[in-house]
């Protein structure tokens, strides 16, 4: 009877709980396109919290704290806009007025190998359909990506709605960095009391993942955009800091950044250089960059913290890009955190349970 008892509330709460779940996708799918700027400002908050804390106990007003922290990042953030658009501005014009010759060097070199694999293969190994489709074709499928992407230089800013990243995020930003101390004492309130200390280990167990990786992940970045985009340059890539850049901001999805950018840096190459020399140089680059990443400084500034698997991170980024969107990208890490969290959290009750400890029964 006292079994039956202790049992019968379980599926109530399991039943809270799943309609909970629901309830939250149900909000996400309705409100997604007005999320964006809410989900932003509530990350730089919680990036941010330590330092403004940090001013809070030397003395700062906490709305003085956070207003300086949300104005230094602005700051930082507008300095190197300033910094880098004209430089961006300089190569991307460079490559609109290069593309052109680009594309012939490029159709020159691939009608060169085909013909010296003809030579060494026989003349039939490569069939003239394929030839002609490659050196005709090719040129069109160039014009088409270098046309795609001044349209997306001249219309990205307005893929971003300028005036809800800008001025609502920082907004938005201001007021929960103000009252975060007093948004998680209230959550803290409504926790249950029986298992309140369970909950909050289990809070700051996903609070301390999402801290290392974030933080982690953003430092690489910064040392793949930087590594790439000054290797790039100093090898002659016309448009090497771009693509360095662009690769190193594209790292925070494991090796997607190293990927994407070696691909475009050696097709890149390939219509700039006539010979091949520069095409392995540009591929050791993006090798020596990947490896650094990986042996000194993941490794110094990742190290085993995290209990995040890279395929899983793919995998969650992929699912929230292609479920929500960019916020559902911006979501992915947070919930990806929190399911391993709790699974490994009941992976070690499943292993302290008689369901897993008990020896079997045998028949009678």
């Amino acid at each position: 009877m006292s079994d039956r008892f202790e049992g019968g509330p379980r599926w109530p709460r399991i039943a809270a709980i799943g309609a909970a779940l629901l309830l939250v996708v149900l909000f996400l799918h309705l409100f997604s396109p007005i999320l964006l700027p809410f989900v932003a400002a509530a990350g730089i908050a919680y990036f941010l919290d330590p330092a403004v804390s940090a001013l809070t106990r030397l003395g700062l007003p906490r709305s003085l704290g956070s207003a300086l922290m949300l104005l230094a990042l602005i700051a930082g953030v507008g300095l190197c806009a300033l910094l880098l658009y004209p430089l961006v501005a300089a190569q991307i014009g460079l490559l609109v007025q290069q593309l052109p010759g680009m594309i012939t060097s490029l159709q020159k070199f691939v009608a060169h190998e085909i013909s010296n694999l003809q030579a060494r293969l026989g003349p039939n190994f490569v069939s003239g359909k394929l030839q002609s489709l490659v050196t005709s074709e090719g040129g069109a499928i160039m014009g088409f990506i270098g046309t795609a992407a001044r349209r997306v230089v001249g219309t990205g800013f307005a893929l971003f709605n300028i005036l809800t990243l800008l001025i609502i995020t920082p907004i938005v930003a201001f007021y929960l960095l103000r009252d975060w101390p007093g948004v998680m004492a209230r959550i803290d309130s409504w926790l249950p009391r029986s298992h309140e200390s369970v909950i909050r280990n289990l809070a700051q167990e996903i609070s301390r993942i999402l801290n290392a990786w974030l933080r982690g992940q953003a430092i690489c970045c910064l040392f793949l955009g930087a590594f790439y985009a000054i290797a790039l340059t100093i090898a002659g890539l016309n448009l090497g800091l771009v693509v360095g850049l662009t690769a190193g901001l594209l790292s925070f999805i494991p090796y997607v950044g190293t990927i994407v950018g070696a691909v475009s840096s050696i097709v890149l190459a390939l219509g700039q250089f006539n010979g091949i020399d520069h095409v392995i140089v540009v591929g050791v680059i993006f090798v020596v960059g990947q490896l650094l990443n990986d042996y000194v400084v993941a490794p110094r500034f990742l190290g085993d913290r995290l209990g995040l698997s890279a395929v899983w991170v793919i995998f969650a980024l992929f699912a929230g890009a292609e479920t929500f969107g960019f916020l559902g990208v911006m979501l992915a890490v947070p919930v990806t955190a929190t399911l391993g969290v709790l699974a490994r959290f009941w992976l070690r009750h499943y292993l302290q349970s008689p369901l897993y400890l008990d020896p079997p029964r045998s028949g009678s």
